[in-house]
């Protein structure tokens, strides 16, 4: 089934590049995030300028598209991705300082609905098909955002891909899959359980089980020839037991943290 042109939205790799480099000349350390990461790390990032003075920007997008950026010498010091996959195509190009490379952060993968908080049993083959109707399956790029892949997986392990990826209405991230389910345009989305709560009409109906897709791991690294010492003193912030608390607070989990 032909996606409709709302449903699928890009970003422009070339434009991503050029804001990204003419915030850089302004900032002190310029990170690239995932999507899935912008209202924790945003909150994170203000109580890093607050106490350094250091200025702080963010460049977010699919982890698929700032992994391409970085690999075409786009101005990140530092990079957070949603998955190890994409981490370790920059690590095996070369591209990460030694010993800067840590899993930081963990999340979930859940089913949200538009408004209806119905649970959606994952175990039954026919209840997401039969609940989706004629309606589409939001989604982050199944074969290359993160959010999208995890996504894809897990309904294959459930037996529901086949039923389901006629109708699926693939976004260029996880938040933009989730507006679509939250502006009622899919009935229906995959994200992550922390974008669940960014939008309010936003119900999660069901949570895919661990065991349906490989861990969801948030791995963060500097970029060689980028950054210095401000950038240093972001990602051991980002690592400390304080920051723990916020992030928790939006759902993640902390992998590893320092005192």
């Amino acid at each position: 089934m032909p996606l409709r042109p709302p449903f699928l939205t890009f970003i422009c790799a070339t434009g991503l590049w050029a804001g990204a480099a003419m915030t850089a000349m302004a900032a002190d350390v310029t990170v690239f995030a995932a999507s899935s990461l912008k209202t924790a790390l945003d909150e994170v990032a203000q109580v890093f300028e607050a106490q350094t003075g250091l200025d702080v920007a963010i460049s977010y997008a699919g982890s698929s598209v700032l992994a391409r950026q970085i690999q075409y010498g786009a101005p990140a010091d530092l990079f957070v991705s949603a998955n190890v996959d994409w981490m370790d195509v920059l690590q095996n190009a070369g591209l990460l300082v030694a010993g800067s490379r840590a899993d930081l952060l963990g999340n979930d993968l859940v089913l949200v609905a538009f408004e209806d908080n119905t649970p959606v049993d994952l175990t039954d083959p026919a209840d997401l098909p039969a609940r989706l109707g004629e309606g589409y399956l939001a989604m982050a790029l199944v074969d290359a955002v993160p959010a999208g892949i995890y996504g894809k997986t897990a309904l294959q392990a459930l037996g529901l891909w086949d039923s389901v990826s006629g109708q699926v209405a693939q976004s260029d991230n996880v938040r933009a899959a989730l507006a679509l389910v939250a502006t009622g345009e899919a009935p229906f989305g995959v994200v992550y359980a922390t974008d669940a709560r960014a939008a309010a009409p936003v119900h999660v109906v069901a949570t895919f089980p661990e065991d349906s897709h490989p861990p969801i791991i948030y791995p963060m690294a500097e970029i060689t020839g980028q950054g210095g010492a401000s950038t240093q003193a972001l990602r051991a912030f980002l690592m400390a037991a304080t920051t723990h608390e916020i992030f928790a607070a939006h759902g993640f989990t902390m992998l590893e943290a320092t005192p």
